[in-house]
């Protein structure tokens, strides 16, 4: 089966960084899109960046300019360098990932269980 751990997490102060790591393991064939999303207290899960195998990226408008999703596909892993940290920052950060297994005929959506970032104000 394949797993998806995420790292990177923490408690940083307003206008800080931190850059979350993703790593994907497991009988891959091939790793399709991959993403973050988060989810704050008492709300709903959100995008918040994608990249593509090709290295095609999007943002959520209200993290765009402050945070860079990147992937290294010899490793399997996708990133997500967060800078200039608001407390709306504040939230669960999930990896996603699309996943081709060997013998699959499909892609299928794998997710992390999720790492928290907290920034104080």
């Amino acid at each position: 089966q394949v797993q998806l751990v995420e790292s990177g997490g923490g408690l940083v102060q307003a206008g800080g960084s931190l850059r979350l790591s993703c790593a994907a393991s497991g009988s891959i064939f091939r790793i399709n899109n991959m993403g973050w999303y988060r989810q704050a207290p008492g709300k709903l899960r959100e995008l918040t960046a994608t990249i593509t195998s090709l290295g095609i990226t999007y943002y959520a408008d209200s993290v765009k300019g402050r945070f860079t999703i990147s992937r290294d596909n010899a490793k399997n892993t996708v990133y997500l360098q967060m800078n200039s940290l608001k407390p709306e920052d504040t939230a669960v950060y999930y990896c996603n990932a699309n996943i081709l297994v060997r013998g699959g005929y499909s892609g299928m959506d794998y997710w992390g269980k999720g790492t928290l970032v907290t920034v104080s104000s």
